[in-house]
């Protein structure tokens, strides 16, 4: 998820950890190559969508995954969202960004946000195997195949086009403001005074 901060009352399109975040999703779904996530330690809030937009993702087993945007007056209004739920199903993408839960390596595994689960000493090894077992298909067929996957949710990229576009507002509101300021307080943020 990177520095909360750098999204303090603004957003240009780059993202809390200073990419072009709308031109790395596009990079991953175009590249007509699979993209593996590979996974130790942590995927949460950005890291998380990463994993989920990737073609496979395989974890160690102290891997853990999760949101935390609305704890802190964030989301990611397109594929972290919309095409989370193609990955794991609607309900449990609500309870993932509603309830901002951490879950294990095991647990994504089973909701299929992950594809294997390693022992941490072997993660390595096993993405080497994946990828090397791939390279001995055919390229073009692969690479119908990820296009043929791609299309099937496309539209999502202008759902998140103008997710993104509202999330610029949004950060320049005392709301989101709340959420990076309590963090930086080492505070829980009050939400309820902005219920509507």
């Amino acid at each position: 998820g990177g520095d909360q901060s750098a999204h303090d009352g603004q957003y240009d399109g780059r993202g809390t950890i200073g990419l072009p975040v709308e031109e790395l999703h596009t990079v991953i779904r175009d590249v007509p190559k699979p993209v593996i996530a590979r996974v130790q330690g942590f995927a949460i809030g950005g890291g998380n969508v990463l994993a989920v937009l990737c073609d496979l993702t395989i974890a160690g087993e102290s891997a853990q995954f999760g949101q935390v945007g609305p704890k802190m007056g964030s989301v990611d209004p397109g594929f972290g969202t919309a095409y989370l739920t193609h990955v794991v199903g609607e309900k449990k993408a609500r309870e993932i960004w509603y309830l901002c839960r951490r879950y294990s390596a095991q647990e994504a595994l089973a909701m299929g946000l992950v594809n294997k689960v390693v022992p941490d000493d072997q993660l390595d090894a096993e993405v080497a195997a994946w990828c090397a077992e791939i390279v001995e298909r055919s390229p073009t067929a692969i690479a119908i195949a990820k296009r043929s996957f791609v299309a099937n949710t496309e539209h999502i990229r202008g759902i998140g086009s103008l997710g993104l576009q509202a999330l610029k507002l949004y950060y320049d509101t005392d709301e989101s403001r709340e959420g990076v300021n309590a963090l930086q307080e080492k505070r829980k943020p009050d939400f309820r005074k902005y219920v509507k």
